[in-house]
């Protein structure tokens, strides 16, 4: 069985490589049982300012909740395509928020952040509606979707201008983030984040003092998309200004491989989730004592 759940490992990250098919499979390995997805819902006036909200059907009163962001290289990506991270993540008995949120081109940096911090606002404000605690609220994300929720967790004018702050944030889940990617050589990266003088104003590394919430960067060694040096980089940042900063490093894992055990089938084929729910768990239940 092992063998068998590797071999679709394989399968699955192959296909996720080519985006829409990747996604469309899966979701449909993605149990529709044990959670209530609530989709569709309006976290700002844009038309791709709406989230959804899994909630677990058994979950501990005052449940954690994670927003997370999913990658695309800022110009691509859609929640729908997303819903097994939403089960994966309620599976754990997590209350989990996924956005949509600005892409490229019509929105440049820092648009789709300024959309991350709306999201996350709308999260602590409505997190007891669906049976989540907002003193434990988390964000996350893969890829671009790791820059968004590493930026709201380092440089706090976004989520103040959203009318949170980065006080209300428990912690920071990021999956194969770019964290500290100067200089931008892609040219669609550099019209992204231009002008070329407030690059270091995309960087998260650059706002790091010490007043981060607790981090886990999670990486993998043969991610050739974004280099783990973003993850290594970051976590010896916080780490010696006083913050707290986990580095998970996984061997021979790709940038896509990073996320595919998240998908329901491919659990046993490595413990990336085991991993994100120990440290959202173990933070939690830190802020209870």
């Amino acid at each position: 069985m092992h063998r068998f759940l590797l071999g679709l490992s394989g399968l699955v990250v192959s296909s996720l490589l080519a985006a829409c098919s990747g996604q469309f499979w899966a979701n449909a390995l993605t149990p529709r049982w044990g959670y209530d997805r609530h989709a569709d819902i309006a976290y700002g006036d844009l038309e791709r300012q709406t989230l959804d909200v899994y909630v677990p059907n058994e979950h501990a009163a005052g449940a954690p909740v994670v927003v997370f962001f999913y990658g695309g290289s800022w110009q691509s990506g859609d929640k729908n395509g997303y819903r097994f991270v939403g089960q994966a993540l309620a599976s754990r008995g997590f209350i989990a928020v996924l956005p949509d949120y600005r892409l490229y081109p019509p929105t440049t940096f820092p648009g789709f952040v300024e959309d991350g911090a709306k999201a996350v606002a709308w999260a602590q404000a409505h997190a007891a509606d669906y049976g989540g605690n907002a003193e434990n609220l988390f964000v996350s994300g893969h890829s671009a979707g790791a820059h968004i929720a590493a930026m709201l967790a380092t440089d706090g004018r976004y989520l103040n201008a959203a009318g949170s702050s980065v006080s209300a944030l428990a912690g920071f889940v990021g999956m194969a983030g770019p964290y500290d990617f100067l200089p931008i050589r892609d040219p669609v990266l550099q019209e992204i984040f231009a002008p070329r003088e407030d690059w270091p104003q995309s960087q998260p590394i650059e706002f790091v003092d010490g007043d981060e919430p607790p981090m886990l960067l999670m990486h993998g060694a043969a991610d050739k998309t974004v280099l783990p040096k973003n993850s290594r980089n970051l976590a010896a940042r916080v780490n010696e200004v006083g913050g707290s900063a986990e580095l998970e490093i996984y061997p021979e894992t790709s940038h896509i491989g990073l996320i595919a055990p998240l998908v329901a089938p491919l659990r046993g084929t490595g413990s990336e989730l085991d991993d994100f729910a120990a440290f959202i768990n173990k933070v939690a239940s830190d802020s209870l004592r």
